[in-house]
């Protein structure tokens, strides 16, 4: 008799339609779907009515459905801050109940605080108790108050800890995105698969699709990326993702002025959901013309097009207790596309990543120094650095063999 598939609902607390859900969450549950999980999704969308209409959600829905996962939404609430907060939180906390007593769920799976939050409070009040997953991907209360969006240890910063720590003790497994923060979190023990308490904890890195996002680079592309782009001859220094708050704009702006300083040729291309108006303010100060860089929003499913125009990758994040549990996604997506990485010291793996592995230059403070010194490092890479660096992202940051085959081995040793 074949034993009934495994049921889960991934909780988060984000919108489907953003680039971190279509790169970060929607690739891990289709390999839960391989592992022969039933995976239901909840989302939180921001501006629900006027974003989605009936058609658009049936044509979404119909879409998932054929990935093997089953699709709910509700509206995420962004004012005021705490008690639209709250107001989710109930509403959330209700929908997943209902959902517990209907499906009979093996696992509730949330990420971050807040979706764990819910699943936690709807598995207290429901008779049928599913395990949980703690998804803890960053150390979400010191990142607010590290990036100034809290007091640090004011009313928000010691309430939400105090909720992390009951989280911490609810969860039957956990995941974190960086050994240091395994490290932080649970200690140093022998058994590194395990808390002490023997509960499972996972280190799983933010990882990448080589098959769907990254096929093997090829010239002809490279070819097509730089003549539309305007930059044939040019060095290409490339920064994804978010700008300001934890992401250090300013010294990414001087870094690249040392840079043109010693290769007139050097180009800065920003993609990035950011307000692209401060990044273009530095860069003019410093002596950038129009022709001198490309700041813009591009589709998540773009980005290996424009990194196949590039030469270098760019990390630059303000190194504190929060980030050293951050496995940033720009990583190895540059690394799959060839590019060795300049990056600041005490950011997650990062530095053990470099060290180790050859694959770009570590710097460890932001004067002109410390990047005159990078640039000199950068121009002693052999030409075979390139497939070094994809060869380290498939071993280390493959979707299939690394990210996926953690999850499901999580689910495996909480459901078996």
């Amino acid at each position: 008799m074949t034993e009934p598939a495994k049921r889960t609902l991934y909780i988060c607390y984000f919108g489907l339609r953003e680039p971190l859900v279509q790169t970060q969450v929607l690739p891990y549950l289709r390999e839960l779907v391989k592992g022969g999980i039933e995976v239901s999704l909840v989302t939180f969308e921001p501006d629900f009515s006027s974003k989605w209409n009936e058609e658009q959600i049936a044509a979404r829905k119909h879409g998932l459905i054929q990935q093997g996962i089953d699709w709910d939404l509700l509206a995420y609430h962004k004012t005021p801050s705490a008690l639209a907060t709250a107001y989710d939180i109930f509403n959330g906390t209700r929908f997943i109940r209902n959902k517990i007593r209907e499906k009979k769920l093996d696992v509730l799976h949330g990420r971050i605080h807040v979706a764990t939050l819910m699943g936690a409070l709807a598995r207290k009040f429901s008779s049928h108790k599913p395990k949980l997953i703690f998804d803890i991907r960053g150390f979400f209360p010191e990142e607010y108050t590290d990036a100034g969006v809290w007091p640090e240890n004011g009313l928000l910063y010691r309430g939400a800890k105090r909720v992390e720590k009951w989280l911490m003790d609810q969860a039957d497994g956990f995941v974190v995105l960086t050994e240091k923060a395994r490290g932080l979190l649970f200690g140093d023990e022998d058994q590194r698969s395990k808390a002490k308490d023997q509960r499972p904890v996972e280190v799983i890195p933010c990882c990448v699709d080589f098959e769907a996002r990254f096929p093997e680079p090829s010239s002809s592309l490279r070819d097509e990326m730089r003549e539309h782009l305007g930059v044939a001859g040019r060095t290409v220094y490339t920064h994804i993702g978010a700008l300001g708050g934890l992401y250090l704009t300013k010294e990414m702006a001087d870094f690249l002025a040392v840079a043109r300083e010693f290769d007139a040729r050097t180009f800065a291309l920003f993609l990035t959901q950011s307000d692209p108006s401060e990044i273009v303010k530095l860069l003019k100060e410093r002596g950038f013309a129009d022709r001198d860089y490309f700041v813009g929003r591009v589709d998540p499913a773009e980005i290996p097009r424009y990194l196949a125009a590039s030469d270098v990758g760019l990390s630059f994040v303000k190194a504190t207790y929060a980030t050293q549990s951050r496995s940033p996604t720009k990583i190895p997506e540059y690394l799959a596309s060839g590019l060795p990485i300049i990056a600041n010291a005490c950011v997650g793996d990062v530095d053990e990543l470099i060290t180790t592995e050859n694959v770009g230059i570590l710097i460890d403070g932001f004067d002109r120094d410390a990047y005159q010194n990078a640039i000199f490092r950068l121009r002693r890479f052999r030409l075979d650095v390139g497939p070094r660096c994809r060869e380290v992202a498939i071993r280390r940051f493959d979707l299939e063999t690394v990210g996926g085959e953690r999850y499901r081995r999580l689910y495996d040793s909480l459901t078996n």
